[in-house]
């Protein structure tokens, strides 16, 4: 087995909690350390925002419940090395239920041991109390709602919706095993909701299936489980991304947006560019995947945060090689067990438009491009991901996986402020603010983000200049 070349995890920021762990390389593995503490579910979401453009983290996930370290470990004889995120399931046959003890059991063997836990639910209708997962179509034949019970479901009181709650009544004590252990986990319940092979998915608007992800989310936090990362997750369908938002059950309910890919190997930019517009500025992954993503395509698509490869697909020929998997997991740019450091206690990010004090106008990535060099500026505000801006803890400021840049750091007056790619402690991808100035200010050139002649009319272009009073120099953040 080749050793993967040596590399150094992303350093974030001060008071970094290092999850250490098993070896990188196939020597054999170290003693895990004790469960880390102190970690919050806002920690890990942050973490999430700050790798956003940086890095991936590998994923795998694992199953059956009964062994549910089979495909980790077929990881481990391919790489030498042990994925970033783990995945579980509470599942739905007798046999899931019966063993979901080890499924938990092993969610909190991975945080020690330095991975991040995730969980999906194949969850049975609340017409059953166990089933099958029958034909691709859904967890057991005959178990698809009809409009009116559906309804029945989404209401609250109804006698559907109360067999739902009691359902979920089945995960409280292993969510309240992770929380008493200090634990975060993702979360995916209803997952691939824009596809009807399951009884929760295919309904699209208000009433349909994200009704469902905000009853599950509000019934679970109303148990206290704070230490839940919420999970939001669809499929690449043909042709379906630009219906996408029909299923989002808004910003408030969700942590992270994710992609399952299996109508392609790789999303296609159609739908790299729905996800992002959805997300609003929040992380974004690729929660199940055939394939595990090539160098070539990370860098193409840089914002994707982690990938998750389906169980088998692992050693399915024709998805995966050997050689393949290890591509993935030696590039730099993915993070694997005992590389992940998340920063326990800093300030939540914020995200959204950042708009010019004299013009209301949102600063913008134009036409939503990506290509490093690209002169940001001024535009009426749309919502779009182009405008969607977060203020990272670590002094950056980004928006589609690239950061804001001051061309070559280069402190003369009119140098361009364009994206680049976001690289770890580039001075040029700095800045601070002043509450009351309202100033953007890059601390290298000690210059600040400036409307090109005091323009305010759409495309004014954005760049550096010395630091005055005028109104063009002035900025309203995200809250």
């Amino acid at each position: 087995m080749n050793a993967p070349p040596r590399r150094l995890a992303a350093t974030l920021a001060a008071a970094v909690l290092t999850l250490a762990g098993l070896s990188a390389g196939p020597a054999p593995a170290l003693a895990a350390p004790p469960a880390p503490a102190g970690v919050t579910r806002t920690d890990v979401v942050n973490y999430f925002s700050g790798l956003t453009g940086r890095n991936w983290l590998s994923g795998q996930q694992d199953g059956p419940n009964s062994n549910p370290v089979q495909w980790t470990n077929k990881v481990r004889d391919i790489t030498g090395l042990y994925p970033g995120v783990w995945g579980g399931d509470f599942g739905f046959s007798q046999n899931d239920i019966d063993n979901r003890q080890r499924v938990f059991d092993q969610a909190k063997a991975a945080w020690a041991a330095g991975t991040i836990p995730a969980i999906t639910w194949h969850a049975c209708a609340p017409l059953v109390a166990t089933c099958n997962f029958e034909g691709g179509s859904w967890p057991v034949k005959g178990s698809r709602l009809s409009d009116s019970q559906w309804n029945e479901l989404v209401t609250d009181g109804g006698g559907l919706n109360t067999s739902w709650k009691r359902r979920l009544d089945q995960t409280v004590p292993y969510f309240q095993q992770l929380k008493d252990a200090g634990i975060p986990v993702l979360f995916r319940p209803s997952h691939e909701m824009n596809e009807a092979w399951s009884w929760w998915g295919g309904r699209p608007g208000p009433n349909g299936s994200r009704k469902l992800f905000q009853i599950t989310h509000d019934y679970l936090l109303s148990k206290g489980f704070t230490n839940i990362v919420w999970v939001w997750n669809v499929k690449d369908l043909a042709g379906g991304a630009g219906s996408v938002a029909d299923y989002y059950p808004g910003d408030g309910y969700v942590d992270l947006v994710t992609l399952d890919v299996w109508v392609q190997y790789f999303p296609s930019t159609e739908w790299y560019t729905a996800m992002q517009n959805i997300a609003h500025g929040k992380p974004i992954a690729l929660a199940e995947v055939g394939r595990t993503p090539t160098p070539a395509q990370m860098a193409a698509q840089p914002r994707w945060t982690y990938f998750s490869v389906w169980m088998d697909w692992l050693t399915k020929p024709e998805y995966n090689t050997n050689d393949g998997v290890k591509a993935t997991y030696y590039d730099p740019r993915v993070l694997n067990r005992g590389e992940i450091s998340i920063p326990v206690g800093t300030s939540p990010t914020r995200t959204g438009p950042i708009t010019g004090v004299p013009s209301g106008r949102c600063v913008d990535i134009p036409s939503a491009g990506t290509a490093n060099g690209l002169q940001v500026q001024i535009w009426t505000c749309n919502g779009s991901g182009a405008q969607s801006w977060t203020i990272g803890t670590d002094g950056t400021i980004r928006a589609l996986g690239k950061c804001l840049d001051v061309n070559g750091g280069i402190n003369a007056d009119g140098t361009k402020v364009q994206i680049w790619d976001c690289l770890a402690g580039n001075t040029h991808q700095q800045w601070s603010y002043n509450t009351t100035t309202k100033r953007l200010t890059n601390p290298e050139t000690g210059k600040c983000l400036d409307a090109t002649g005091q323009g305010t009319a759409d495309g004014t272009k954005l760049q550096i200049w010395t630091c005055n009073t005028q109104t063009n120099q002035q900025w309203n953040l995200p809250a």
